[in-house]
């Protein structure tokens, strides 16, 4: 029994402080709303600030929060739980989720102290971890092991990450683009229609690697909903617009043939 509990106390601690991290980025981010630093939210800084910043999505596309810290409190939840003690993935996954949660909470405070740049190297400790705890994931040695993914672990772990891995990426290119304003960054000559047109084209084809190696759905839509969000808010400037749901409309595409084939070679 003593051997047990000494083989079982070092996962059970990466479960509850996994739990904590999460509950604690959440709270974080709701204060920040209600009690913004300085007076201003994440949103109005965006709105005011970076209105010109031409990467950013609509308002609305911001809303995708919610559904992040759903599926983060279910993520939470289920590798709480005694039967995934000793999932190998989530075991190889380590305290990554944790890690990426408390940069989230330093995230917030740099972006509200309006340190742009740091909030950029906040903003990599978020979707490095991510990163690597989506490799561990998706591992094809861990796959073909005798514990095969289950249905009820994809949607309780694996979508929850895929979701908010997705929207971190987005983040992330947001974020950059507003740290290099906040500097002046000229462009190098470069339009600020065309530098957000290339960024989209890359962020788009990163979404579809993804699909294709990985059959990753959830990360696909999350890019088409930036896309489409980008799209919506850029109206006015016709290229950006019309690349925007170009490049949703492909993705779409590109997730229907890669479902069908996935589907097809399963039957």
């Amino acid at each position: 029994m003593k051997l047990s509990t000494q083989h079982f106390e070092p996962d059970f601690r990466r479960q509850i402080v996994t739990i904590v991290a999460i509950v604690a980025s959440i709270v974080v981010n709701t204060v920040s709303n209600i009690f913004p630093l300085n007076g201003a939210s994440v949103g109005k800084l965006s709105n005011t600030l970076f209105a010109d910043v031409q990467i950013i999505p609509a308002n609305y596309a911001f809303a995708i929060w919610g559904l992040v810290y759903i599926g983060l409190i279910t993520f939470g939840i289920a590798q709480l739980q005694p039967n995934q003690r000793q999932n190998p993935r989530l075991q190889q996954g380590g305290y990554r989720l944790a890690i990426a949660c408390l940069a989230q909470c330093v995230w917030i405070y740099l972006f509200l102290a309006r340190l742009f740049p740091l909030s950029t190297l906040a903003m990599l400790g978020i979707v490095v971890p991510l990163i690597g705890l989506y490799k561990s994931l998706h591992d094809p040695d861990l796959q073909s092991d005798q514990r095969r993914v289950s249905q009820k672990e994809r949607w309780l772990i694996h979508i929850p990450i895929s979701l908010y891995l997705g929207w971190i990426t987005v983040a992330t290119v947001v974020n950059v683009a507003i740290a290099l304003y906040s500097m002046g960054w000229s462009g190098w000559g470069i339009s600020s229609e065309l530098w957000t047109v290339v960024v989209m084209v890359v962020s788009a084809a990163i979404a579809a690697v993804v699909n294709v190696q990985r059959g990753d759905t959830t990360y696909l839509l999350v890019m088409v909903w930036a896309l489409v969000g980008i799209a919506i808010r850029q109206m006015g400037t016709p290229l950006i617009a019309m690349t925007g749901w170009l490049l949703a409309i492909e993705l779409v595409l590109l997730g229907v043939v890669t479902r069908f084939k996935t589907l097809r070679s399963h039957s």
